[in-house]
């Protein structure tokens, strides 16, 4: 059964302090009129008009406001990790336009991108994208390092301890099953206090069990931090447990609830 919990309400905060919290007055992703769309062949400027090209993202447009919990669904091939890419800024539109806590995304040159996903972004991947020559204390250390955060280590141990793997610290990616690599990129997503969670087919790499338990976690630490999240899946029960989904249908968006 899902759960939509509200979106949380702006504290008060002593005078003259740094407000951390997020704008709850507009929208953290903002899409509009978004679409990609490939060319097959160089040649295909030359020939019939759209003959020679594929369609995977068409007029895209939604609002994403902080605190939600987001379901992109859809069948296997309707753009759903493209548009995930597009979102991130790690593809480019071929029209359209896409906000980002304010910010015009693709209004920046490739490292403004790459600075605005340090700052505001967590990511969470199929594949689980740990670097394999780093063990896991290494892998969630590293977008803190980054940033030249000096506590860098006593903060992904602490993660790490938070997701089960206290005791793994020193164990490098391919001594760990595929449910516990999944936790130690779930650590490196949420040590960094994105405003907004990406997650692409979470669980497309684990069994049911497995699966099951690293979806729970992901929400209730995402319910912990109140982070935003926008999570791809193909899976109704999974995308169930957001507030709302976003249908696509052939790089449409065929309906929302």
């Amino acid at each position: 059964m899902g759960s939509a919990a509200a979106v949380p309400q702006q504290a008060s905060r002593a005078p003259n302090s740094i407000d951390l919290m997020p704008d709850f007055s507009r929208p953290i992703v903002q899409a509009a009129g978004l679409s990609k769309v490939v060319q097959l062949n160089q040649n295909a400027a030359n020939g019939t008009p759209g003959a020679d090209e594929l369609v995977i993202l068409q007029d895209i447009s939604f609002k994403v406001m902080p605190g939600e919990a987001v379901a992109i669904v859809g069948a296997s091939g309707s753009g759903k990790s493209t548009l995930l890419g597009l979102l991130a800024g790690l593809d480019t539109p071929s029209s359209g336009r896409v906000r980002l806590d304010g910010a015009d995304l693709f209004g920046l040159d490739e490292d403004g991108r790459a600075a605005l996903r340090a700052r505001l972004l967590g990511f969470v991947f199929q594949s689980f994208q740990l670097l394999p020559a780093l063990n896991a204390l290494e892998n969630v250390m590293l977008p803190l390092e980054l940033a030249g955060d000096p506590g860098a280590a006593d903060l992904a141990a602490k993660m790490l301890a938070r997701v089960g793997l206290g005791e793994r610290l020193r164990h490098y990616p391919k001594t760990l099953s595929g449910g516990e690599q999944q936790r130690v990129a779930l650590a490196r997503a949420f040590v960094t206090q994105p405003k907004l969670l990406l997650a692409d087919e979470p669980t497309g790499n684990l069994d049911a069990a497995t699966g099951a338990g690293v979806i729970d976690l992901m929400f209730e630490m995402n319910a912990e931090a109140r982070t935003t999240l926008l999570l791809v899946t193909h899976d109704e029960a999974i995308a169930s447990r957001c507030a709302r989904k976003i249908r696509l249908v052939a790089g449409r968006i065929g309906g929302e609830a």
